[in-house]
C-alpha cells in the first residue's frame, strides 16, 4: 500500500509539473508575440525592466520563460545586458504569484473542485477550428491539471501521526538551531534542481507545511534554498550556449544569492516581519515560538502558508529594491566573471542563439532559430565579398588563400544548415500552434537558400580555378562589368537582410524591394550576356576566357534567384496582408 502511495504522490507531481508547463505553453502561443513587443517597448529604464519582468512572469507563470526571452533579445541586440538584468530582477517577483496561487486557490477554495467541469470547456476550446482558442483551451487544460495534481499531492502524503518514527525523524533535523536552517536550505536547493521547477519545489514546501510535517522557520529556509536552485538551473542550461546566456544566467545567480545571505544573517528578524505581516490580516503570527499548525484547515495552516508566500515575495522584493541601485556594478561583474572570447574571427562562424538546444517551450524556440537564420544571412554577405576579392585578385599565392576561404564559407554555410535544421526539428516535435509551423517551415526554406548562396561562392572559385590552370586573364573592362554585377548582388542581400529584420519584427507588408533587386540583376546580367556575345563576333574576345566570364555572370544570376526566393518565403509565411 506504501509503494503505491509513493507512485501516486510521485504522478500527482507529474500532473502538477505537466499543468503548469502546458498552461505557460499555451499562454505564450495565445500572447507570445504581443508579450515580445511589450518586452523590447518596456524595458527603457530599470524600473521599467522590474515591471517589465514581473507583469510578463506573472501572467506566463514562469520566469524560466521569461529569463530564456530575455537572454534571446541579448543575443538579437534589442535588450542590453543592464536592461536584462532589471528584467530578470521582475521575473523573480513575478514568479511568486505561483505560491499565493497555490496557497489560495489550491488550499483554501480548492479550486479541483471546478477542475473537471472547467476541462469540459477547455476540451471545446480545444477542439474549434480557431488556432487562438485552441490556445485558449491548452491553458485552461493545463490550470485544471495542475490544481488536480496539487490536490492528488496532499492527499497522497502519508501522514506522519500514524507513522511516529518517521515523524520523529523529520522533527529531529528541526533542532539543530541555525544549523537546521542550513539543513533545509540545501535540501530546498537539491530538490529544485532534481525537480528542475521552483514552482513545483514551492508547492511541494507548503504541502509539507500544510501537513504539519515542518515548523514554519524549516519551510522558510527551504524557499531561500529553492530561490538558489533555481539560478543552478538556469547557469547548467546556459553552461553550452554564447556568452551573452552565460552572462544573464550569473546576473541571476549574483541577484539570488546575495538575497539568501542577507536573508540568513537577517533570519529571525526577517521571520518575525513575515509574522507582523500576517498578524495584521487578523491571523496568528506563523514566526512566534510554540506555533504550529492544527489540521490542513485550521487557522494556523492558512497563517503558515500565507506566511511562506509573504516571505517568497518579501524576499524577492526587498532584494530587487537592494540591488536595483547597483545593476552597473552587476553588469561589470558578470562581464568580468565571464570573459567574452578572444578570437573574433572564430566567434562570427559559431552559432549564436541556438547553441544550447531547444528551449522548453517551442514558441520561443521558433524565435532564436530566426536570430540564427538572420545571422547566418550575415555571414553568407560576408562570403559574397570574398567572391569580389579572389575575382579581382592577380597574385597566386594571394588567390589561393581567398579560394581557401570560398571553399571555407561554402563548409561553414552546410554545417550552420544542418544546425539549424536539426533544432527546427526538435521544434518541430513540440506542441506549436498553427503559425508557428507554417513559419518553421518557411525557415526551412530560407536556410536551404542561404547554404545554395554558399555553393555558388564555391562554385565560382572553381570556375576561377579553371580559368587559372588555362592561363587565361580577364581584362579591366571585363573585372568591372563583374564588378557591377557583385554590386548588384550586394544590394539584393541588403534588401534580403532588410525583410528578415522586418519579418522578425512583424513589420513587413510586401517584397517590392526584392522584386526591384531581382530585377536589376536580370537585367544587368542581359545586358553583359548580349554586350559578350557582340564582342565575340566582332572577334576581339578569346572564346575561352569569354566562357569563364560568362559562366561568372550566370552563377551571380543564380544567387540572385536564391535571395529572391527568401523574401517570397518572408511573405508567405510572415507578412501581414
Amino acid at each position: 500500500m506504501q509503494i503505491l502511495q509513493i507512485f501516486t504522490l510521485l504522478g500527482a507531481l507529474g500532473m502538477f509539473l505537466y499543468g503548469m508547463n502546458l498552461m505557460s505553453s499555451g499562454l505564450q502561443k495565445a500572447s507570445g508575440n504581443k508579450l515580445r513587443s511589450f518586452l523590447s517597448a518596456m524595458t527603457s529604464n530599470p524600473f521599467k525592466g522590474v515591471l517589465t519582468g514581473l507583469g510578463i512572469t506573472s501572467i506566463i507563470q514562469s520566469s524560466s520563460a521569461t529569463t530564456v526571452m530575455v537572454v534571446s533579445f541579448v543575443n538579437a541586440g534589442l535588450l542590453t545586458l543592464a536592461q536584462a538584468i532589471s528584467v530578470i530582477m521582475g521575473a523573480n517577483i513575478g514568479t511568486t504569484v505561483t505560491a499565493w496561487l497555490v496557497s489560495w486557490l489550491g488550499f483554501k477554495a480548492d479550486i479541483s473542485i471546478l477542475a473537471i467541469p472547467l476541462m469540459a470547456l477547455g476540451f471545446l476550446f480545444s477542439i474549434s477550428k480557431k488556432n487562438q482558442r485552441q490556445n485558449i483551451g491548452e491553458l485552461i487544460v493545463g490550470f485544471c491539471l495542475l490544481f488536480l495534481g496539487l490536490s492528488f499531492m496532499k492527499e497522497s502524503v502519508p501522514n506522519l501521526d500514524e507513522t511516529p518514527q518517521v515523524l520523529e525523524f523529520v522533527k529531529s533535523w528541526s533542532s539543530y538551531g541555525f544549523g537546521s536552517v542550513l539543513i533545509f536550505l540545501a535540501f530546498g536547493t537539491v530538490l529544485t534542481l532534481v525537480i528542475q521547477s521552483s514552482s513545483a519545489t514551492m508547492a511541494i514546501t507548503l504541502i509539507m507545511l500544510s501537513m504539519g510535517w515542518i515548523p514554519f522557520s524549516m519551510a522558510c529556509a527551504m524557499v531561500l534554498g529553492e530561490n538558489i536552485g533555481t539560478t543552478i538551473t538556469a547557469n547548467i542550461a546556459a553552461a553550452v550556449g554564447n556568452t551573452s546566456a552565460k552572462r544573464a544566467a550569473m546576473s541571476h545567480t549574483i541577484f539570488n544569492v546575495f538575497g539568501v545571505v542577507w536573508a540568513l544573517i537577517l533570519f529571525q528578524p526577517f521571520l518575525a516581519l513575515v509574522g507582523y505581516i500576517i498578524e495584521l490580516f487578523g491571523l496568528p503570527n506563523p514566526a512566534a515560538d510554540g506555533f504550529a499548525v492544527n489540521g490542513a484547515a485550521s487557522p494556523q495552516a492558512t497563517a503558515a502558508l500565507y506566511g511562506l508566500s509573504m516571505l517568497h515575495t518579501l524576499f524577492n522584493t526587498i532584494n530587487t529594491f537592494l540591488l536595483i541601485w547597483f545593476i552597473k556594478y552587476i553588469e561589470k561583474a558578470v562581464v568580468w566573471i565571464i570573459k567574452a572570447p578572444k578570437n573574433k574571427d572564430n566567434e562570427t562562424f559559431r552559432l549564436k542563439y541556438i547553441s544550447a538546444g531547444p528551449l522548453a517551450t517551442p514558441e520561443l524556440s521558433s524565435e532564436q532559430a530566426f536570430n540564427e537564420i538572420i545571422h547566418f544571412a550575415q555571414i553568407s554577405r560576408k562570403g559574397l565579398g570574398y567572391v569580389q576579392q579572389t575575382i579581382a585578385e592577380k597574385d597566386s599565392n594571394k588567390f589561393e588563400e581567398l579560394r581557401i576561404k570560398l571553399v571555407k564559407y561554402e563548409e561553414i554555410s552546410d554545417k550552420i544548415e544542418y544546425e539549424i535544421a536539426a533544432f527546427l526539428n526538435g521544434v518541430s516535435m513540440g506542441d506549436i500552434s498553427q503559425t508557428t509551423s507554417m513559419r518553421v517551415k518557411a525557415m526551412y526554406k530560407i536556410i536551404g537558400e542561404l547554404e545554395s548562396l554558399g555553393d555558388s561562392g564555391e562554385a565560382i572559385s572553381r570556375i576561377l580555378s579553371r580559368r587559372n590552370i588555362h592561363n587565361k586573364t580577364f581584362d579591366e573592362g571585363t573585372l568591372e562589368k563583374i564588378a557591377s554585377m557583385v554590386q548588384m548582388v550586394d544590394e539584393a542581400y541588403g534588401v534580403m537582410l532588410t525583410n528578415l529584420e522586418a519579418a522578425h519584427n512583424g513589420t513587413l507588408t510586401n517584397i517590392a524591394n526584392a522584386y526591384q533587386a531581382e530585377e536589376n540583376i536580370n537585367n544587368l546580367r542581359n545586358q553583359l550576356r548580349e554586350a559578350e556575345i557582340e564582342a565575340l563576333e566582332v572577334g576581339g574576345k578569346n572564346y575561352q576566357t569569354s566562357v569563364y566570364y560568362m559562366d561568372i555572370v550566370g552563377e551571380l544570376e543564380r544567387m540572385g534567384d536564391f535571395i529572391i526566393n527568401i523574401s517570397q518565403a518572408l511573405k508567405k509565411a510572415f507578412g501581414h496582408k
